[in-house]
Parts: structure tokens; C-alpha cells; sequence
């Protein structure tokens, strides 16, 4: 079940992300003592939501035949400190020979990937310690 290993040693917040054969560097800005030698860890979770949506809104326009030439999704978010409320924003630019009815219906599909129904929904951790 555990697919995504972290591991981080004596370097200073540099961590390497292992899934399956591929890895990736996560780190810290400069400013709060990293080396900004990777994604910072929000970084991480904003290129998830962007890179399921932009995945499933191909699929669909793949399945249906449209003429999708190109998906970019820009993605952030806003937290409230005092309610913790969190809020994801995605910029949706869709490039193809779409009529309006199709632009819709990607954005909704869009906002059905995985990683968006997950973070939507009830979620909690369970940490074991080994």
C-alpha cells in the first residue's frame, strides 16, 4: 500500500521522493533555511491537484474525440489561519477547437480527478511509528 518513500539525512530540509523507479527533490526556501534545491512540500501538493486534472481532462477529450490540443492548470491556494479553512484555486486554459458546451464540460470533469475528490473529502493520517 505504501507506495512514496521520503528520506531525509543531515543536509538541511533537502529530501529525496522515491515512488516506484523515479525520485524527486523536495526542499525549503532559502528564506526559511532551505537550499531551494526542489519542490517545497506545497509545491508538491499543488503539482498533484494540477497534474490529475490536467490527466483526467485529457482522458475524457481522448474518449470523447474532441479536439483538446493542450491542458495547462495553474494551482494555489488560501488558508485561513483562523478557521483553517483551506481554498484551492485552479486557472484552467484549455487550447482546441471546443465549443462551449465541451470547455464546460472538461472543467467540470477537471474538478472529478482523483487527487481533487480526495483532498475534498474527509481525510485523516495515521501515523505508525516502526
Amino acid at each position: 500500500m505504501k507506495t512514496t518513500v521520503a528520506r531525509i539525512g543531515k543536509q538541511k530540509y533537502k529530501t529525496e521522493i522515491q515512488a516506484k523507479n523515479h525520485i524527486i527533490s523536495a526542499d525549503e526556501p532559502l528564506e526559511v533555511g532551505g537550499e531551494d534545491l526542489g519542490f517545497t512540500p506545497t509545491e508538491l501538493l499543488e503539482a498533484s491537484l494540477a497534474a490529475c486534472s490536467v490527466m483526467t481532462i485529457r482522458m475524457y477529450a481522448d474518449r470523447k474525440g474532441w479536439d483538446l490540443k493542450g491542458v495547462e492548470i495553474k494551482v494555489g491556494f488560501k488558508r485561513n489561519l483562523t478557521t483553517h479553512q483551506v481554498t484551492f484555486i485552479k486557472e484552467v486554459r484549455l487550447e482546441g477547437n471546443l465549443d462551449s458546451e465541451q470547455r464546460q464540460k472538461l472543467l467540470d470533469i477537471g474538478g472529478k480527478c482523483p487527487i481533487e475528490k480526495i483532498i475534498s473529502g474527509p481525510v485523516s493520517v495515521v501515523s505508525e511509528l516502526l
